[in-house]
């Protein structure tokens, strides 16, 4: 229960990782939980371009040899042809947690009626949750408010970091002791 917990902020995007445009999406990913968390954490951050291979194996590295318990992506869930963030995602996870998409997909609702078209979803690979969130600092925030507060349960149960909320910005839900 002690441990810090280290959370993986994986961006998915061909320009940013060319350094065509900075990466916002990694940072407001980073922000959150900055206000989110008050138990101690670390990051593990890289920008990827999107590669099915070279998402598969960052996923991987950071899961199996980066020791994070929770990754969060952020890029590459839409309809285009080079979004393959949740086939990537898929591969790699041994469970889906399909739970997450839907929800994330019905608080966007209330914002554009594109939302339809994001295909994000998460599953666990290990000890590890792996969450796909839109790419838009916006539409990231407005998601990992709606499906935060069933993380850190869902790491209790897989056996990941013990996540402290801050009751001052967001709840979350842990069954109440027997």
């Amino acid at each position: 229960m002690g441990d810090t917990a280290n959370i993986g902020i994986l961006t998915i995007s061909d320009r940013a990782s060319e350094g065509i445009y900075e990466d916002l999406s990694g940072p407001a990913i980073k922000t959150c939980f900055e206000e989110y968390l008050s138990s101690a954490w670390t990051e593990t951050y890289r920008v990827i371009p999107d590669d099915l291979h070279t998402i598969e194996f960052t996923l991987r590295e950071m899961v199996d040899g980066d020791g994070c318990d929770l990754i969060v992506t952020t890029g590459g869930t839409g309809p285009a042809v080079r979004d393959i963030t949740p086939e990537a995602t898929e591969s790699v996870c041994e469970k889906m947690m399909p739970g997450f998409g839907e929800l994330m997909r019905m608080e966007s609702l209330k914002y554009v009626p594109t939302a339809i078209l994001s295909r994000q979803t998460a599953g666990i690979r290990g000890k590890c949750l792996i969450v796909n969130l839109p790419g838009k600092p916006k539409a990231i925030r407005q998601c990992l408010d709606a499906v935060f507060p069933a993380i850190p349960y869902c790491l209790d149960l897989i056996g990941a970091a013990y996540l402290v909320n801050n009751p001052d910005v967001i709840e979350v839900f842990r069954p109440k002791a027997k």
